[in-house]
């Protein structure tokens, strides 16, 4: 697990303001944020130094790019060797429908969010290239009828 950094207001300040649009001037965040350019520039520096910044990336709409189906698929793993986790994990970092993948608790090993032009497209995702992965035993698909709520921001707290 890694260290929980402690953030003073302006770094919570200038996070919050950077996750709701990482497009903005460093000028303009300095103005929301109630600094200067130059210590914005330095503090958004160090934010991404320390890792906590990653990457900045433009959210596009699913259904204007004909992948209106999302799905919620448990998997179940055959086996627990090294090798067997490592090729299923490579396995969905490199398949572009699979936009999340969680290892769980509990009756499922994994969790995956699945995206889909409709219903025939995931389908044959799901008979032809997953549940015939060597590692795979089964699956269960749950469809996503709507999104009641989707954010990429996360909380930033005091410390």
């Amino acid at each position: 697990m890694t260290d929980l950094l402690t953030l003073d207001p302006l770094d919570r300040r200038i996070l919050t303001e950077l996750q709701r649009d990482a497009t903005l001037s460093n000028a303009d965040l300095a103005e929301r944020v109630g600094s200067t350019g130059p210590s914005c520039w330095r503090r958004v520096r160090a934010l991404q130094d320390q890792g906590i910044l990653r990457r900045a990336v433009w959210l596009a709409d699913p259904r204007r790019l004909g992948q209106g189906v999302t799905v919620l698929c448990h998997v179940r793993m055959k086996e627990f060797s090294g090798e067997a986790i490592a090729a299923f994990e490579d396995f969905v970092r490199g398949h572009e429908k699979v936009m999340e993948c969680y290892s769980m608790s509990g009756e499922w090993d994994y969790l995956l969010r699945v995206v889909a032009s409709d219903v025939a497209d995931y389908e044959h995702f799901l008979m032809r290239t997953l549940l015939k992965h060597a590692s795979v035993a089964g699956a269960s698909s749950q469809f996503a009828l709507s999104t009641t709520k989707y954010e990429t921001a996360l909380p930033v707290r005091g410390g």
